[in-house]
């Protein structure tokens, strides 16, 4: 019923920038908080940053400063800009999503495919 598809991802110098964007489709009501998690080969999933459908947002220390997420409630869709790329960002970003379904009441926590990003040194 709902879709997370992210793109964006691919292979960038230590310094570089990407942009990372998830579009949510499907027959949704309302989508709550959104985020991008990542997960290094060998490491645990973790959360990178995560927005609420009001704007407010929280981010890892380690990406405070360098990595900026909004939305497009719109759109259904949010993003993820990263600038000052080093090449311990390197890991599979997974968006992540509280949706509402139009036939439903509960809301339920999607996760997207994921998309590689490589920091090469």
């Amino acid at each position: 019923q709902v879709q997370l598809v992210e793109s964006g991802g691919g292979l960038v110098q230590a310094g570089g920038s990407l942009r990372l964007s998830c579009a949510a489709s499907g027959s949704i009501f309302t989508i709550n908080a959104m985020g991008w998690y990542r997960q290094a080969p060998g490491k645990q999933r973790e959360l990178v940053a995560a927005i609420t459908s009001g704007g407010k947002t929280n981010y890892a220390d380690s990406v405070k400063g360098r990595f900026t997420i909004s939305r497009d409630n719109a759109k259904n869709t949010v993003y993820l800009q990263m600038n000052s790329l080093k090449p311990e960002d390197t890991a599979v970003y997974y968006c992540n999503a509280d949706i509402r379904v139009v036939t439903q009441t509960t809301v339920y926590n999607y996760w997207g495919q994921g998309t590689q990003v490589t920091v090469s040194s």
